[in-house]
C-alpha cells in the first residue's frame, strides 16, 4: 500500500476499514491469518500498518514519519473495555543522563496516535474480530501532565537503580514491565550502588485505564 501523503488521507483509510473482519482485510491485502495469536502477538497492528501504507517499520520514529502519527491497535470486548495494556516503547534502562519528558521518546511516541479499536472476544476466531471506528488523539494538558509524571516517577527508580522493585501498581495511567521474548533476553541495569547487571528489558505500556477513558472520550462509549 502507498504511504498516504495527508492526515485526511490516513483517516479515510483507517475509517473505511470499520465493519470489515480481520478475515476480510487480510484476504484483500493477499496476507495469511495466523491460526492463533500466541506466537504471532503483534500481527494485527502489522496488518493495520500494512493495509495503512506505515512506512517506519522497526525504525525508532512514529509509524507514519512523514505525518507524525502512530498507529495503535487497541483490542477491546464486546463492551468496549479494552482487554490489555498498550505497549507504547522499550524503556532505556542505562544511559538516561540529560533525558527529561519533553525530549523523551516516549513523549514523542504519543505525541499524536491514531487509535484502531479491533473487538477481539477471546472466544472468535481471528478472521472473524471486526474493526471498529478509529479515531485520531493527542494527549490533551491534563493528560500529558498525567503521563509526564508517570513517566517521570518510573525513570527516577530506574536512576535510583530501583528498576526490580518496579510493580503494575506504581504510575496512575503508564507501567512498567518486562518486555521480553523469552527469559534468556536481557539487557544491562544498574543497582543502588551503581554497580551494573543484567536484568530483563522493560516496556512502557498504557494501562486500561487510560486507553478506557480515551475509547470512551473519543467515540461516547461508556
Amino acid at each position: 500500500m502507498n504511504i498516504p501523503q495527508t492526515e485526511h488521507e490516513l483517516i479515510e483509510r483507517a475509517q473505511n476499514l470499520a465493519g470489515l473482519t480481520l478475515g476480510d482485510i487480510a484476504q484483500q491485502a493477499g496476507i495469511e491469518v495466523p491460526k492463533n495469536l500466541t506466537r504471532n502477538k503483534g500481527w494485527i497492528g502489522l496488518l493495520l500498518e500494512h493495509v495503512l501504507g506505515a512506512s517506519a517499520g522497526s525504525r525508532p520514529e512514529p509509524d507514519f514519519p512523514n505525518l507524525g502519527i502512530e498507529l495503535k491497535s487497541l483490542p477491546i470486548n464486546e463492551q468496549a473495555k479494552p482487554l490489555e495494556t498498550t505497549f507504547v516503547s522499550v524503556a532505556p534502562l542505562t544511559g538516561l543522563v540529560g533525558i527529561n519528558w519533553h525530549n523523551s521518546y516516549v513523549r514523542k511516541k504519543l505525541a499524536k496516535v491514531l487509535w484502531v479499536p479491533v473487538i477481539s472476544p477471546k472466544d472468535q476466531p481471528i478472521t472473524q474480530r471486526v474493526v471498529g471506528t478509529p479515531f485520531l488523539w493527542s494527549p490533551s494538558a491534563e493528560e500529558e501532565a498525567l503521563l509526564a509524571q508517570d513517566w517521570q516517577e518510573l525513570t527516577d527508580m530506574i536512576v535510583l537503580g530501583n528498576v526490580e522493585n518496579i510493580q503494575g501498581k506504581h504510575g496512575q495511567v503508564m507501567q512498567l514491565r518486562p518486555k521480553a521474548a523469552n527469559s534468556q533476553a536481557k539487557t544491562q541495569a544498574y543497582d543502588r550502588h551503581g554497580k551494573p547487571f543484567m536484568t530483563l528489558p522493560r516496556g512502557f505500556y498504557l494501562k486500561i485505564n487510560f486507553t478506557h477513558m480515551l475509547l470512551h472520550k473519543y467515540l461516547r462509549i461508556n
